[in-house]
């Protein structure tokens, strides 16, 4: 395929092999493309797509000349002979230099070299050529396209071409070589390894082309993920604000009905202190006249009358003994007591659908644990699946291990140093049981200290109903219900270990802000034997 001018109109080159057209064709998408670059590109390709706009085609198109193109390339070119023409492939453009050679024979103004003979280790103009074409002695000699770095394809030592290349020793060779150094190697003719090398670049532009689709597709991965993470932000908005709202609201509910309880608390205790001031008033009104009648009968002179009377003034008036009689000063708590219990209603009723919410995220991290025997303590029984463990009543003959605890309690299989993962355990009628992960660094040899800073973020139940959260401190449930189905939820990078109660769907306790530097593997301790001697078991997520 000729150069073009720099000149040249872009509209008239091929994006692939940056020349100008040569049999130009059209994609479904209307980009124009020489035929052999195009179809070069798509050998041995499941999916075709356009190599400029990246559009992929369900199946491969049906490519036609675009001879109105053609012929504007032509006219462009000069080319009035179509039927000269000369078709290259690819790899042929690829192996064309773009050579400012000159002619080693021409005296005055040099003209640019067409061929170099790596026999005369010249370079030769169209002229000076032409004996090559003519004397057949000359016919013999190798001749390439014209380059200036002629001796670079000259043998330094033996000063013959270099026609073969050397497979021992991966170098270019001549044949003198091949009778010293290079005597007993492998070597073929450098045609036949360039053949190989250009079949194993089309193989490498072909995997080139995969990844750069692999590529795109993993943008729009990303980009799907980024729309789908919005949507998902949105609606949690939306639920939050919700959540909140209901709060909000409940509260705003129960701080009204308690004031107005208030109010009528208050304006009850005045119409109380209003009726018994107005008893009081009355009494005393009573008490005063009767101490003027007594007055008056002190100073009087009718014996008689004084006698008279003094019967009923001295009796004891009837009046109310106001000493056992009192106003209550202090509000009324039960109306508070109400309004308290009804948020802590609310505020359950919220927290059970917020942990709904959450454990519904995090179930979608689940991974598939097994139990490890080379991790279980000799008294341990497992299952022949691995999903089951329980303490037996005698010692088991195990081998020595130094993954084994003294403990009875064991690990996983499985590790995790990234990521989330989550699991579900089944303690169904156990009085004592212990879970949750630890560091494989851990010390499995004499008593196992349940600590953060001892490589385990666990939980445990004791005296059959009292749930702890080996914490520093420990945290203590003593009044919930016991957990007879525990899911937990590690977040690596986040540092976050959370426990949940699957039969109430709520969240339990979660130990936040670690670090993480070791593997991390499930952890379980079954307790010793019940009475019924009950099995732990690690769930399927549902």
């Amino acid at each position: 395929m000729a150069s073009s001018s720099s000149s040249l109109n872009e509209e008239l080159q091929c994006s692939i092999c940056l020349d100008v057209f040569t049999d130009p064709v059209t994609t479904p998408c209307g980009h124009n493309f020489c035929r052999i670059c195009l179809n070069t590109c798509w050998t041995n390709t499941q999916t075709c797509f356009c190599p400029f706009c990246k559009e992929s085609f369900s199946r491969r198109p049906d490519l036609k000349i675009n001879t109105t193109l053609r012929e504007v390339v032509q006219h462009f070119k000069g080319d009035t002979c179509v039927a000269e023409k000369t078709y290259f492939t690819l790899e042929e453009k690829l192996n064309q230099e773009k050579s400012e050679a000159f002619c080693d024979f021409c005296d005055e103004r040099k003209q640019k070299a067409m061929k170099s003979c790596l026999t005369c280790q010249s370079s030769y103009c169209e002229t000076h050529l032409e004996p090559h074409h003519r004397v057949p002695r000359l016919k013999k000699h190798k001749l390439i396209n014209a380059v200036e770095n002629l001796e670079d394809y000259i043998c330094q030592k033996h000063e013959r071409p270099l026609e073969l290349f050397c497979r021992d020793d991966q170098t270019c060779v001549c044949l003198s070589c091949t009778e010293g150094d290079h005597r007993n190697h492998n070597t073929v003719p450098i045609e036949e390894q360039s053949q190989q090398k250009k079949s194993q670049l089309v193989q490498i532009q072909t995997d080139v082309q995969q990844m750069i689709q692999d590529r795109m597709k993993k943008i729009q991965e990303i980009q799907h993920s980024v729309e789908l993470r919005k949507n998902n932000t949105e609606e949690e908005k939306s639920a939050s604000v919700e959540l909140f709202t209901d709060l909000i609201r409940s509260i705003r509910k129960c701080q009204s009905k308690l004031l107005k309880t208030m109010e009528e608390q208050q304006k009850a205790a005045e119409k109380q202190a209003e009726d018994l001031i107005k008893e009081l008033q009355q009494e005393i009104t009573d008490l005063k006249r009767r101490n003027t009648e007594l007055e008056q009968l002190s100073h009087t002179d009718d014996h008689l009358h004084l006698i008279q009377m003094y019967s009923s003034l001295n009796s004891r008036p009837h009046t109310k003994n106001w000493t056992e009689i009192s106003m209550d000063t202090d509000v009324n708590v039960l109306p508070l007591h109400r309004a308290l219990t009804q948020l802590k209603k609310t505020h359950k009723a919220l927290n059970k659908k917020l942990s709904q919410t959450g454990l519904g995220c995090v179930q979608k991290y689940a991974v598939d644990v097994t139990l490890d025997p080379d991790t279980a303590n000799p008294y341990l029984m497992l299952s022949d699946d691995g999903k089951q463990v329980s303490h037996g009543d005698t010692e088991q003959d195990v081998p020595e291990n130094p993954k084994r605890f003294d403990d009875t309690c064991l690990l996983a299989k499985e590790g995790f140093s990234s990521g989330r993962f989550y699991y579900e355990v089944q303690m169904k009628g156990k009085t004592k049981w212990s879970l949750g992960v630890a560091r494989e660094s851990i010390n499995r040899k004499g008593d196992i200290s349940p600590s953060p800073e001892d490589g385990l973020w666990s939980m445990l139940l004791i005296n059959q109903s009292q749930c702890i959260a080996c914490d520093n401190p420990a945290v203590a449930f003593s009044h919930r219900e016991t957990p007879e189905k525990v899911g937990v939820f590690v977040d690596y990078e986040e540092g976050l270990v959370s426990f949940y109660d699957l039969d109430s769907s709520s969240h339990i306790y979660s130990f936040t802000g670690q670090t993480f530097t070791e593997k991390l593997y499930p952890y379980f301790g079954p307790g010793f034997n019940d009475e019924e001697k009950s099995i732990l078991i690690i769930s399927p997520v549902s």
